[in-house]
């Protein structure tokens, strides 16, 4: 079964990507979580085939927190949301583990929905994640 977490500490959208995902891969699990130490208990339990995490969480730094999921399960995408477009962003995102890196403001449905699907195809999930 594939299995998604959500890192975002603004939760309509958080709210909205959820809803989303939910319309296109009915049967995907997701999972959310608002900061750090949620995403910390969750991983006890789950561990995600793939990760939305935003750089910019309260009280914590989402590149670093992808650092430390990376180290621990090196198998997890994770795919890095932000509202800030910068060089050094992108180039931290990819020395700390990340696979993507999406701008929020460019960021639309056809685009998840073909990264998404990329990924589930890749790691062989594509029975339990149909698209509509």
């Amino acid at each position: 079964m594939f299995t998604t977490l959500i890192v975002e500490d603004n939760a309509p959208f958080r709210h909205f990507l959820t809803k989303l995902l939910h319309e296109r891969f009915p049967a995907m699990v997701i999972t959310e979580a608002e900061g750090g130490e949620e995403v910390r208990r969750k991983l006890h339990t789950l561990v995600p085939d793939l990760i939305f995490m935003d750089i910019e969480l309260s009280g914590e730094n989402g590149l670093e927190l992808t650092k430390q999921i990376k180290m621990r399960y090196p198998k997890t995408i994770v795919i890095i949301l932000t509202s800030y477009d910068l060089p050094e962003y992108r180039k931290a995102a990819a020395q700390y583990g990340a696979s993507y890196f999406f701008p929020k403001d460019s960021l639309n449905v056809e685009k998840i929905q073909k990264v998404v699907k990329s990924i589930v195809a890749d790691q062989g999930h594509e029975a339990d994640c149909p698209t509509k």
